[in-house]
């Protein structure tokens, strides 16, 4: 009801963990940050509006976080003589006991007189989200092992994204106090904070952009208290209760070597909020482990080891909490993998991102998962292109499936919003309209990520050859698609010197960014070159891409900070490593990937080096750094290595400067061609002595870092491919043979002046 605060109540329960969240730099603002300090400004405003999320997302502010110490998600502060259990200025996590499994948050406090102290739980604010929640009352749970009387009780109150904040009120003013050994739910109204005290100020707390719950110290009693907190949600205070959804079918487990994945339908027309999951060993006894957000039929329960057998059966929840029955039981049992078996294990749970992560109108891939529900990515698609026709060549769907799934790509790309021929860097996927995600600049053609999707369709335009009526229309379309795009524009005039990054229909060059090597951008020339319909000069390679100008050199100086190889030639040794390409250690580790995905650089050169021993080396250098780990990180080694744009990374580079302890999953598995002996090394740890913290339904999160205690379930579309496409690359060649097969790349190439170069060794 609203203005009333309601008390119920709950068995306890225990058990282990998952996500968390984070705000740092992400590979499309990291690339801007790596590749063009200037740019920053209008590219990185604030997102627009509009985003689509999950009943999940709109509901839930916390109820599950990964296996840590603490919960990434939150700070505290403190003044003496009051005390606050913190663990790095953050709320301990307590996986003993819990409402949601598979643990809760913990405060422990003793409140003092002339002290003070706070704990603030924040709200996801993460890339590919947006704080738009749906209702006007915050809810959770409570237990105290003890009981908590009101005058006892911490203090609440809420901030909202934009600065506002309600007023602070006793967590249980007038409501009775909580009952010892129970979990008791708290519901506070909006209008309930505004119920004791009014100003001029009230309405300008906005629910639906809320970004903080506090708590803090409330009457001075110096006594010691513990309450745990879970399932803390937004709700309306008018919903109507839910019968229990109907109980999940179609429940399948499959074993990997230390963990389980779990599949199940979903049912369109029931409104879950999430999934339980329980588990027993012995086929008769089950304790929940785990949850799902409603809009995922999968979960990945890692056990640790081999030669264990568990069976599992799931529930689902509606938003207003009520819980369905259990499924029907399945079972499975875990066994030692080879390493072939492992990477193929690998490859196929990281494919799973474009194939059931798909968007369902476009096909293709989006940007971040969990995240926007339309905003597609199209570098990512193009990678991820590739990631289907390695799952199609690999058997993990049907050669007929992956062919259906790229004929509705490519009909959504031929009636998307292009400029000029190129395509932006995201679209909505039920319009195929511009998505201008990083600002009203970023509104029309995005030249790089063009280059990335092309990439990916020529891959699949050699590999879907057969004279079937839907492999024909792929590979007529993405023909028409390929001949289509203006590359020549974006040379900006036939007397530049180079190629330019983005041109928008309503302000033209006003991002005004060139394309200058080394760093990820080597495909866009080659395909310009190679055009059909559009080419540029071979030229511009060593004028644009490897140019020696005043304006070539002070764009390498800017975002790398160094002189070292900002001529593009290096020379220098690192680690014992000479490296004959790249400003300072080389860069970041995608530099040697996103053009390389279906570029094959074995056994050729320019006039600079062989691309093949070049990126063997920034790998190894790369993998150096992490061995001698000057910046003293958790975790490094030499088996723990890779440093690259992704959700929570520095500056994904090899040196102190642009290192936050943040190791990126793909970055080490990306370069399985260049070192499969690290590579596989990387892969055991990650997977075996790291799994329970790094893998999910979807196989390596995006990254992890041991210092800061930070592991996230996240994966994002642009990273995921490297770790299919480069083993594969490894493995067979597959999509390195398929995009070479392209007679204009060959011609590109030579005259380009790549000539044969026998070094191909691992």
């Amino acid at each position: 009801m609203r203005g009333s605060i309601l008390l119920t109540t709950f068995a306890p329960q225990s058990k282990k963990r998952i996500p968390l969240a984070f705000e740092p730099l992400f590979p499309s603002q990291m690339r801007a940050l790596a590749i063009a300090p200037l740019l920053l400004g209008p590219l990185l405003a604030a997102p627009e509006r509009g985003l689509v999320e999950s009943s999940y997302d709109r509901h839930v502010v916390f109820d599950q976080a990964i296996p840590s110490r603490s919960y990434f998600r939150s700070e505290g502060t403190v003044t003496a003589p009051s005390t606050i259990e913190l663990v790095e200025g953050r709320i301990p996590l307590d996986s003993e006991h819990f409402l949601v499994p598979p643990d809760s948050l913990r405060l422990t406090w003793r409140s003092a007189a002339g002290g003070d102290w706070q704990a603030m739980l924040k709200t996801r604010a993460r890339y590919g989200l947006v704080n738009d929640f749906d209702g006007d009352t915050i809810s959770f749970w409570c237990f105290s092992a003890t009981g908590l009387a009101p005058e006892d009780s911490p203090r609440i109150h809420l901030e909202d994204a934009d600065g506002g904040a309600t007023f602070t009120i006793n967590m249980l003013v007038g409501r009775g106090a909580l009952p010892a050994g129970k979990w008791a739910e708290v519901r506070l109204p909006l209008a309930g904070f505004r119920a004791i005290y009014r100003s001029t100020d009230d309405d300008r707390f906005d629910m639906r952009r809320l970004a903080s719950v506090v708590f803090e110290q409330g009457l001075d009693d110096n006594k010691a208290h513990t309450l745990l907190i879970d399932d803390v949600r937004v709700e309306s205070s008018q919903a109507v209760p839910k019968p229990p959804p109907a109980a999940p079918t179609g429940l399948a487990v499959n074993a990997g070597e230390r963990h389980f994945d779990l599949r199940w339908q979903l049912n369109p027309k029931e409104d879950v909020l999430r999934f339980n999951v329980y588990r027993s060993w012995d086929g008769t006894n089950y304790l929940p482990v785990g949850i799902q957000q409603g809009n995922f039929g999968r979960y990945s329960d890692f056990v640790g080891k081999p030669g264990r057998t568990a069976f599992y059966r799931i529930s689902a929840v509606s938003t207003t909490g009520a819980e369905s029955e259990r499924s029907r039981a399945v079972s499975a049992t875990t066994r030692e993998f080879s390493d072939d078996e492992l990477l193929t294990m690998v490859q196929e749970a990281c494919f799973r991102y474009y194939w059931e992560g798909a968007h369902a109108n476009a096909g293709m891939a989006l940007e971040v998962l969990p995240g926007d529900q339309n905003l597609v990515a199209l570098g990512a698609s193009g990678f991820g292109t590739m990631a289907i026709v390695v799952g199609a060549g690999r058997g993990f769907v049907a050669r007929e499936e992956a062919a259906a799934r790229m004929l509705t790509i490519v009909r959504f790309l031929k009636g998307a919003d292009r400029f000029h021929g190129a395509w932006p860097h995201f679209l909505d996927g039920r319009t195929g309209k511009v998505i201008p995600y990083f600002g009203r600049y970023d509104d029309g053609g995005d030249l790089v990520e063009t280059a990335f999707l092309m990439q990916g369709l020529l891959t699949a335009l050699q590999y879907f050859d057969r004279d079937t009526p839907v492999e024909r229309e792929v590979r007529e379309t993405i023909s028409s698609l390929w001949r289509g795009v203006e590359w020549d524009w974006y040379r900006r005039s036939p007397a530049d010197a180079f190629l330019y990054w983005h041109w928008s229909p309503d302000h033209g060059w006003y991002i005004g960014h060139p394309l200058v090597g080394w760093n990820e951008t080597m495909i866009a020339y080659l395909l310009a070159i190679a055009s059909p319909t559009h080419a540029v000069p071979p030229s511009l390679y060593y004028t644009g891409w490897a140019g020696q100008s005043d304006t070539a050199v002070e764009y390498r100086r800017n975002w790398s900070r160094t002189t070292i190889g900002d001529h593009y030639s290096n020379g220098r040794d690192f680690y014992g490593i000479k490296l004959d390409v790249g400003e300072g250690p080389g860069g970041s580790l995608f530099f040697t990937q996103f053009s390389f995905l279906g570029f094959d650089p074995r056994g050729k050169r320019d006039r600079f080096t062989n691309y093949y021993r070049n990126n063997r080396n920034i790998a190894l250098i790369n993998r150096a750094y992490c061995a001698a780990n000057p910046g003293h990180y958790s975790g490094y080694g030499p088996d723990c290595w890779g440093l690259s744009a992704g959700i929570n990374s520095g500056g994904g580079m090899p040196q102190p400067n642009a290192d936050n302890g943040t190791i990126c999953c793909s970055a080490a598995l990306g370069e399985f061609p260049y070192t499969p002996k690290e590579s596989m090394a990387a892969l055991k740890h990650f997977y075996r002595d790291l799994g329970a913290k790094t893998w999910g339904i979807y196989g390596f999160y995006d990254g992890f870092n041991e210092t800061e205690d930070w592991f996230q379930p996240v994966w994002m579309g642009l990273n995921q491919a490297q770790i299919v496409v480069m083993i594969e690359n490894y493995r067979t060649g597959l999509p390195w043979r398929n995009f070479m097969a392209n007679p204009e790349i060959g011609k590109a190439l030579a005259a380009i002046g790549f000539v044969p170069d026998g070094d191909t060794a691992h």
